[in-house]
């Protein structure tokens, strides 16, 4: 009992550093900084950041949420990802554990959770991170080969090209677009990642938390604004993964 609960406490210590890497995806990408070259500064007055105020979680709680420099406050996703990132690591081999399928699902949980984070700060998703996660999905395909390789691949086309078709369907009749370029690809990654059915259940489960966000937010405001659909989608499709690779879905 003793030796399991060490090990789950050096995965969500592991977790939380691969988070707080995530953080450095989230924040340089959208603003093409080199994620390696580059030190670790504030974003508010440029100051170089110290490793001993780097420690994941750690630091944050330290330093009371602000810069050591200039005094400012340090966003409250720091922490958030960190943490969320060192959990979801737990549960992951919690369920599954200690395989390579759980290893590629922490990798697919981090890249999905960068990138929700990343598009609802900025509408806009990294070519990068889904060509990340369409790499992963070949991984699985050669994985799962021979079996399941047609719904690996009819799922990297299926739900992509549907949103494709209401993209330009809604140019030309709206004159707007529905969905994204970078929504496109994601379907189209993570659908290669989940195959067929996973795809569509996927983006089913997104749409509909998007669509009720989405109504709730008017409800409250009053007001109709636009919101990103990526972080739904990534939500769906690490649900339909989880379930997939922990044996609840087929």
């Amino acid at each position: 009992m003793l030796a399991e609960f060490i090990l789950y406490v050096i995965i969500f210590l592991y977790g939380i550093v691969i988070g707080s890497f995530s953080n450095v995806l989230i924040c340089r990408l959208p603003l093409k900084e080199n994620i390696a070259t580059h030190r670790s500064h504030c974003m508010t007055c440029g100051s170089q950041i110290q490793w001993y105020d780097l420690i994941p979680l750690v630091s944050y709680i330290i330093l009371r949420g602000r810069c050591r420099h200039c005094g400012a406050g340090i966003s409250a996703q720091y922490p958030l990802v960190e943490a969320a990132n060192g959990f979801g690591y737990v549960f992951i081999f919690a369920n599954l554990g200690l395989t390579w399928t759980s290893i590629l699902t922490c990798l697919l949980f981090t890249i999905l959770l960068a990138i929700a984070v990343i598009d609802w700060r900025t509408y806009e998703i990294p070519f990068g991170l889904n060509v990340t996660i369409g790499v992963l999905g070949l991984i699985k395909t050669i994985i799962d080969y021979p079996m399941g390789l047609w719904e690996h691949i009819i799922g990297f086309f299926a739900v992509s090209i549907f949103m494709l078709i209401c993209l330009y369907a809604g140019r030309l009749i709206i004159g707007a677009d529905c969905f994204g370029g970078g929504d496109i690809k994601l379907a189209g990654s993570s659908g290669m990642v989940l195959g067929l059915q996973g795809a569509v259940s996927a983006s089913l489960i997104g749409l509909v938390l998007f669509l009720g966000y989405v109504y709730l937010q008017k409800r409250a405001d009053g007001k109709e604004k636009g919101f990103p659909l990526c972080p739904f989608l990534c939500f769906g499709a690490a649900v339909i993964y989880c379930l997939q690779t922990g044996g609840w879905m087929r």
